[in-house]
């Protein structure tokens, strides 16, 4: 029979389409086609396929009409991993591979001409796609295999060469193979959580009471939050010291995220699955497309899609670029980056928490005190440096916080002090109430709660309500900055429920903490139900 089919997968953001690879070998003129919207490196990889058949002395039908089709025909595909479906798809159709060793099987692989496979980028996703669509075994480079295992319930083979891949088909001896080298990935650096649990610590810094309550809040219910204060007064240490207080990641979490790192090439198998909640801190001038997504051929997903289920900090933020600084309004909204081509779009998650650190002018030294004001930065300068984060982004963020410097009673050496994981703790168990309490929603935090649904299943106390309508009609705050504090409201209630022991509804108390967080004002933890108990020993220290 002068047709077979083998599978392979193409990659659409991290979204997977199982696809048909077609071959037809017939009597005819000796031409070679590849139809089925493939781009110049797949189409080129026919070229690769011929070599690689040839060089593992197996016979090219080099006297026959070879019809290569990509199915679904209307579905762009592009990428290096069809190289292996293709010349296992172009042999079993000139009968050198029995059809029957096909059935339910994706081929997933680069070939070399010299017959060798090599790996491609993405292989978790793709064989998360093939297993979601009833693929009982999937053929990888042999380094990746392990990549692969991370997907339960399907047969993985790691090969090294064309010719293993069609022994094992066979079920013959495995011949001899040079091993195959690893991926090189990619020069982009993101950090594992591990690392900062070992490294950091919530408990070094001494003081700050309103600023760990804010970060501690913002934690639990996964708000965007803003860091704004003067240059040494500690926003990027209390920044970096948020992955500590972050639970471990969900098994769905955790294969969602480690798919991402695979699609961006900085996956290391030999770590495993991604358990702690990454931290990626890209610096000022990255472009946008390294920070939201993008690049040339295949999108590849940026710092904020690799920092999904984690922290991704943008220190420094009013010097980001503008079209940078823009793009963040729709994962500020809706959890997830869309990157629109003209033959293409792409979703990819963006559901991170988002941490800005701001000074409050180019030199960093400005403050509200003149008598410690040191700035010798230009009025207009400082207010034109400032209205960068403001406007429309600013008004996505959840919760403001002026950091101030630690004052040596606050700094107190001998004041007791939390541990991140006594933090960890808690912000745990407040998203584990709202996981439950969402667990029939398509959402699974306080961040995340659409309006309507607020007002409707959710509302707040009359006494709440009445004091956010206030703030309002007063101008202070806009339909959407409400609609916020409603959200911050209940995480305020989620950690005072947690360390109460008894369910908390949003009231009149919830609802100005989370005005208060809300608008950058100072706390007054005496007056938060269920208040952090190192609040007052700190302060009496």
């Amino acid at each position: 029979m002068p047709f077979a089919t083998a599978q392979c997968v193409a990659l659409n953001g991290a979204r997977g389409h199982l696809i048909d690879v077609q071959a037809d070998v017939s009597v005819g003129a000796a031409t070679l086609v590849i139809v089925g919207r493939a781009d110049a490196a797949l189409r080129e990889g026919m070229d690769r396929v011929r070599m690689a058949i040839i060089n593992s002395d197996l016979e090219w039908p080099s006297a026959k009409r070879i019809t290569v089709l990509l199915s679904p025909a209307d579905l762009p595909k592009s990428g290096t991993q069809f190289d292996l479906a293709m010349a296992i798809g172009v042999l079993a159709a000139a009968g050198q591979v029995e059809l029957r060793h096909l059935a339910e099987t994706v081929f997933i692989g680069e070939l070399t001409l010299a017959g060798g496979l090599r790996p491609a980028v993405g292989v978790l996703p793709m064989t998360l796609a093939a297993a979601e669509r009833g693929a009982r075994r999937v053929v990888v480079p042999e380094p990746q295999a392990e990549e692969a295992m991370m997907v339960p319930g399907v047969e993985v083979v790691g090969a090294r060469s064309l010719a293993q891949v069609l022994a094992y088909l066979a079920g013959d001896d495995l011949p001899e193979a040079p091993p195959v080298p690893p991926s090189s990935g990619t020069n982009l650096i993101t950090w594992r959580g591990e690392e900062r649990l070992d490294e950091l610590d919530l408990a070094d810094l001494r003081g700050m009471l309103d600023e760990k309550y804010a970060v501690e809040v913002a934690a639990a219910g996964n708000h965007a939050v803003l860091l704004s204060g003067a240059r040494g007064c500690g926003k990027t240490s209390l920044a970096e010291r948020i992955p500590t207080i972050l639970p471990d990641l969900s098994a769905e979490e955790s294969l969602e995220l480690t798919a991402l790192h695979s699609l961006a090439g900085v996956l290391d198998p030999g770590q495993g699955m991604v358990r702690r909640p990454p931290f990626a801190a890209p610096h000022h001038d990255a472009s946008k497309a390294s920070v939201i997504g993008g690049g040339l051929g295949q999108v590849q997903p940026g710092e904020l899609s690799r920092a999904h289920c984690g922290v991704l900090f943008l220190d420094e933020f009013p010097l980001f670029r503008s079209d940078v600084i823009d793009a963040l309004r729709q994962p500020l909204e809706s959890g997830d980056i869309t990157i629109a081509r003209r033959d293409e779009s792409v979703t990819l998650p963006a559901g991170g928490m988002l941490v800005l650190a701001a000074n409050p002018c180019p030199c960093g030294s400005w403050t509200v005190d003149a008598r410690t004001n040191r700035c010798k930065c230009a009025e207009r300068i400082r207010r034109s440096y400032q209205a960068r984060t403001s406007g429309p982004v600013a008004d996505r963020i959840d919760i403001l916080r002026h950091v101030q410097p630690a004052t040596p009673a606050s700094a107190d050496p001998f004041a007791p002090v939390e541990t991140s994981a006594e933090v960890r703790e808690r912000v745990r168990a407040a998203r584990d109430r709202q996981v439950r309490r969402y667990a029939d929603r398509s959402w699974r935090y306080n961040s995340q709660v659409p309006s309507p649904r607020l007002k409707d299943t959710w509302p707040v106390s009359e006494a709440g309500q009445r004091l956010l309508d206030e703030e309002t009609y007063r101008g202070r705050l806009s339909a959407r900055g409400a609609v916020r504090v409603l959200r911050v409201a209940w995480t305020v209630a989620d950690l005072a429920s947690v360390r109460t022991g008894r369910d908390i509804t949003p009231g009149a108390e919830e609802v100005a903490a989370a005005l208060r967080l809300r608008l950058g004002e100072p706390l007054d933890l005496s007056t938060v139900r269920g208040r952090p108990t190192w609040a007052g020993a700190e302060r009496a220290g």
